[in-house]
């Protein structure tokens, strides 16, 4: 598995570096729909990664945000669930906090993940028994165990929506980072306390992100507390999740499921 990690990681950075082509330039965009911007950037990357990473598990499934969804997946033990670009609003807008996300799905349970920052150069992955890794360190969750004291990294969008209002007085402080699979990474790093989203996610979103925090000693559970089993025929995660030590976890999902009644 190592050696199809650090196959994973080469093709991943191969992708990042098609980004950086277009970062901080202008842009012509298109929208999928009216909050969900669309970039040759995008296309470029889900191509090159689509082929580097079936070359490397011909074997495997496909599911990707900028792919239409091939539902011969469904039948497939092993599946890569790919996010070209995670926080596309962000490279658009030349914000160095997007991503690339490749995980790699077998029985449902993610084994393999790698997610780039090519603007930063900040690596993160992690397989299944082996720990996270941030650039090549050992990294582990935050142990802090009291949302007052905790540092959150939560949506740009919620936050400009005053969807994250209701938390502030229960955090010590909340930061809005861009892309979901990125905010994921920073958790699995330390770097922060906690993520929480209240919004629906989709695989490709998190995929990548749940394992870097398992891995960290950490867990992701989505709103009903329960761990997302991957490649699903439904592939959007309702209600929103949140990821972290454990403690954190119970305390904010407690508070997110209370704000819904």
């Amino acid at each position: 598995m190592q050696t199809q990690l650090q196959q994973a990681i080469a093709a991943t950075r191969e992708a990042g570096a098609l980004t950086l082509q277009y970062f901080g330039r202008p842009l012509e965009v298109t929208y999928k729909d009216r909050n969900d911007p669309l970039t040759a950037a995008d296309l470029q990357a889900d191509a090159y990664l689509k082929q580097a990473l079936r070359d490397l598990r011909p074997d495997c499934g496909w599911l990707s945000e900028e792919t239409v969804d091939d539902r011969q997946r469904l039948a497939k033990e092993a599946v890569w669930i790919v996010d070209p670009i995670d926080g596309t609003r962000e490279f658009v807008e030349g914000i160095p906090e997007y991503v690339v996300a490749v995980a790699l799905v077998e029985g449902g349970v993610p084994t393999l993940a790698v997610i780039y920052n090519p603007a930063q150069e900040q690596i993160f992955a992690a397989v299944s028994g082996s720990g996270t890794f941030h650039n090549g360190q050992r990294v582990f969750c935050s142990e802090v165990q009291s949302l007052g004291q905790a540092t959150a990294v939560v949506s740009r969008s919620e936050t400009k929506r005053g969807g994250i209002d209701p938390f502030h007085p229960h955090l010590g402080a909340i930061r809005p980072v861009g892309s979901v699979a990125y905010k994921l990474a920073l958790v699995a790093a330390g770097a922060c306390d906690l993520n929480f989203s209240i919004q629906d996610k989709n695989e490709w979103d998190v995929c990548a992100g749940d394992l870097l925090v398992r891995e960290a000693s950490g867990l992701m559970h989505t709103c009903d507390h329960q761990v997302r089993t991957y490649n699903q025929a439904d592939t959007l995660i309702p209600g929103g999740l949140a990821a972290g030590n454990a403690t954190l976890v119970s305390h904010i999902l407690h508070l997110m499921n209370e704000q819904k009644q």
